[in-house]
């Protein structure tokens, strides 16, 4: 447990054009929720139970990204929220050139992912067979009892379909689920690294 507290990760979804108003550039989209998502540890479950996520960061100095590169911003967040087990946020697109591009990519539906990368403070494990504390979820799995998200990007490369501007929750068969490679080789990569630095 204490080996994850300090990991920095992210969860990809996709973007639905229907919660865009071209005339504000304001786009409302989901950027998380309880799907279970296969991780290097094993399946991890963001927790959307009351005063789980913690918002603050977002609704005072929230940006929207680019591939989650920093000096890419393309927008900003306007306001965060939790609603029916789902992070949402209003995000407005800036008209700066390089936002520009980015934003014509989404209306167009070039661009289709959204991203958050968040940070987990608290963890349960919960092991096979076992059920956790507040009875919702069956082991094996690593629920984040306590979470911040750190921003929100749109995306060239989406994993989770469960959430994105305008989706509201709908069943993804487990088979249908996919993670990009470069994640895959990413979990390697601090795998080697922390093992390397014990």
């Amino acid at each position: 447990m204490s080996k994850k507290k300090n990991l920095q990760l992210s969860r990809d979804s996709s973007i639905s054009l229907k919660a865009m108003d071209k005339e504000t550039r304001q786009v409302e989209l989901s950027f998380s929720s309880e799907e279970p998502y296969d991780r290097w540890f094993g399946p991890e479950i963001l927790s959307h139970q009351a005063n789980a996520c913690e918002l603050a960061r977002l609704n005072e100095i929230g940006c929207l990204l680019f591939n989650h590169t920093r000096d890419k911003v393309v927008g900003r967040i306007d306001k965060a929220w939790i609603e029916n087990g789902r992070g949402k946020a209003l995000v407005t697109f800036d008209e700066d050139e390089e936002s520009e591009i980015i934003y014509q990519k989404v209306l167009s539906g070039t661009l289709k992912g959204v991203s958050v990368s968040y940070r987990v403070d608290s963890w349960e494990e919960v092991g096979p067979g076992k059920v956790s504390s507040d009875g919702r979820f069956t082991g094996p799995c690593s629920i984040a009892l306590k979470w911040m998200p750190l921003e929100v990007s749109i995306v060239s490369v989406p994993a989770d379909a469960t959430v994105g501007v305008g989706r509201e929750m709908e069943e993804i068969k487990p088979e249908t689920r996919s993670s990009p490679l470069s994640l895959y080789y990413r979990q390697l990569q601090f795998n080697k690294n922390f093992i390397g630095g014990i």
